[in-house]
């Protein structure tokens, strides 16, 4: 996890471009037949659009770059067989939610999502509600993902300047700091009776850490990187 970089960033350019993406057309019947069998372990999977990054690069702390719309089955197989196609990134936004105690706050991801039983930030794969004319409005898509899953607006929270980029492979994670002004305590708990009025949350709970003690094996490597670097 030591040899994950943390990128600052203080400026995303990314647009939206109309391509195909050659692995999902070349392999449409492996994929679907991937996709078949995924759902019948997991019903809930649902064959959306998400966008990929087909372009991007990092200069002078500015991430540029160009996504396309794909179909989640062929995304989920392209994870699911370890990124084969490496002309694409999956990047997308983490909403990391920071108590006024200098706490994190995390989720414990429920047994119906396609990352079942990890710790993750409130995040998401960005998708067409989340581009904004030719824009892929990352912002807009954190701060989505953070009201989806904890109940959240933006009158609880304010989302600090800049992003911190952690390249992982063909995963491109990009972590905003939203600051809360609760504590830990009564945030979570705030959170959670939101997750206890939702028929099937994202969330099964929330987890807090306030140093590396808190740091758990389900926790992705970049997840971990991150909060290793800001708490004691």
């Amino acid at each position: 996890m030591d040899d994950i970089p943390i990128i600052p960033l203080s400026r995303l350019d990314l647009r939206y471009e109309s391509a195909p993406w050659p692995f999902a057309s070349e392999r449409r019947t492996e994929i679907d037949a991937h996709f078949a069998k995924l759902r019948i372990e997991n019903p809930e999977l649902w064959n959306g659009k998400v966008l990929l990054l087909q372009r991007g690069q990092i200069t002078d702390g500015t991430l540029g770059g160009a996504y396309s719309e794909v179909d989640f089955a062929s995304f989920i197989a392209w994870r699911d067989w370890g990124f084969p196609d490496a002309s694409v990134r999956n990047c997308f936004a983490m909403a990391a939610l920071r108590s006024a105690d200098r706490a994190f706050l995390l989720g414990l991801m429920g047994r119906h999502t396609a990352t079942a039983g990890q710790i993750y930030f409130a995040a998401g794969t960005p998708d067409p509600k989340d581009i904004i004319g030719e824009t892929v409005d990352l912002e807009h898509s954190v701060m989505r993902e953070l009201f989806e899953e904890t109940g959240l607006r933006r009158d609880a929270v304010v989302p600090e300047l800049g992003w911190s980029a952690l390249p992982f492979g063909q995963r491109l994670p990009l972590m905003k700091i939203v600051q809360a002004h609760e504590g830990a305590e009564p945030l979570r708990a705030r959170i959670r009776k939101f997750l206890a009025t939702q028929s099937q949350p994202e969330l099964a709970d929330i987890h807090i850490v306030r140093s590396v003690d808190d740091l758990r094996p389900n926790m992705p490597p970049y997840v971990a990187a991150f909060l290793r670097a800001r708490v004691p």
